[in-house]
């Protein structure tokens, strides 16, 4: 989407709103699966909790992806979309054994990070196929937040109890056809991935009926003009070529799994927000809009640098400004940015905003959560209205007093 198709979408859905053009999805899609062209079977299931809009399932799922959920709302919002239950991996952390169970019932893939969930649903359910969670003990990311591979990580079952869990297979005669990992996003060193690939690829020899190897995801995109991002050509190349010789040991032909979320739809998303206010102090200028981290977290949660740019008067003269919104406490989205000189009216575009932002939207300060816009072949589709007040107080019950 060029410029004036953005301020277009504002004119007339208002604002403030997230735009995701489809076009974008698409390419970053057949990207993958072209970097993977050497494997005989490969499977992307999209991670759901990156923007879980059902329409945006349904889109990616007719590109031929399958879903990647954490929750059992997810698996719901997926089934909802029409994604049928055997291409949907359910890969909980710290739930209760209920909706485990729950998901079992539904016939997704269960993938298991726990010993002791792991012994219970097999001594209940041996004949479920069940995936392996694995942690690698290797430290990818790009923050401490988003890096879920180490030692100290809550996620996955340690590769040193890699013992405990064939006694309890072993015990439970309980089926694991899969193994998985997911060592962190924003990962930029290939080799560090291949070295935690290879002690996969060790812990995948211990188990004799699997049909497939999830390597997770966690791509780096590029957030900014000239910004760094995973050679994703390069990757698919070199683990393709291990991939297939661990296949031809193995004896049989495994499917190469991932789950995207930010590289299929974080480019994709623009969050559009108006200026209401410039305010110049003794040494700083403001320019402040109508949203805030209720509705774009991620700059003050992980510190991350959200390209941002004045779509009303693209070639004015850069100043720099510190992006501010309208939250009764510090709310910051960029401090010091260069960007075309900005005036009270102008329309700001907040690039990337395709991955965990709506999804991680609030009412904080009792604002209301902004559309969701579909750019599809060249048309404008809203795919999620905006709130109301009635949407802040469908739920509550009054009291009298």
């Amino acid at each position: 989407m060029n410029d004036q198709e953005l301020l277009s979408v504002v004119q007339e859905y208002g604002g403030p709103l997230y735009v995701y053009d489809t076009a974008v999805m698409q390419a970053q899609y057949k990207r993958l699966q072209q970097a993977f062209t050497g494997v005989n079977k490969l499977r992307v299931h999209y991670a759901v909790k990156a923007l879980s809009n059902i329409s945006v399932l349904k889109y990616l799922h007719s590109l031929g992806a399958g879903m990647d959920t954490v929750s059992i709302q997810e698996v719901r919002l997926a089934l909802e979309a029409g994604i049928p239950a055997e291409e949907i991996i359910y890969t909980p952390n710290g739930v209760s054994m209920e909706e485990i169970e729950k998901a079992a019932s539904i016939g997704v893939q269960i993938n298991i990070d726990n010993l002791s969930v792991l012994e219970q649903f097999g001594t209940k359910h041996p004949k479920t196929p069940v995936c392996i969670r694995i942690n690698p003990h290797v430290m990818a990311g790009g923050n401490t937040n988003i890096s879920v591979g180490h030692i100290d990580s809550k996620f996955g079952i340690s590769i040193h109890q890699l013992p405990h869990i064939k006694r309890i297979v072993e015990n439970t005669g309980m089926w694991i056809n899969g193994i998985h990992m997911h060592t962190g996003s924003d990962i930029l060193d290939i080799e560090v991935f291949l070295y935690a690939s290879e002690i996969l690829f060790k812990a995948a020899e211990h188990f004799e009926d699997l049909e497939f190897i999830d390597f997770g995801s966690g791509f780096k995109v590029p957030y900014r003009e000239g910004d760094i991002e995973t050679n994703v050509e390069e990757f698919g190349e070199k683990l393709s070529h291990r991939f297939n010789e661990f296949c031809q040991s193995y004896g049989r032909d495994l499917t190469l799994a991932f789950e995207p979320g930010k590289f299929l739809v974080s480019q994709a998303g623009k969050f559009l927000a108006k200026v209401n206010v410039v305010k110049q102090t003794t040494s700083t200028v403001f320019a402040q809009v109508d949203s805030g981290f209720n509705h774009l977290i991620r700059p003050m949660l992980y510190g991350s640098q959200h390209y941002i740019s004045n779509i009303s008067n693209p070639d004015g003269r850069e100043r720099f400004y510190s992006v501010t919104g309208y939250i009764c406490e510090t709310d910051t989205f960029a401090n010091n940015r260069r960007i075309a000189e900005i005036r009270e009216g102008d329309i700001l575009a907040f690039h990337n905003a395709g991955a965990y932002c709506f999804t991680m939207a609030s009412n904080y300060n009792s604002r209301y959560r902004p559309a969701e816009i579909l750019w599809h072949k060249g048309k404008s589709h809203v795919i999620r209205e905006r709130e109301t007040f009635d949407d802040l107080i469908v739920k509550q019950k009054v009291l009298e007093f």
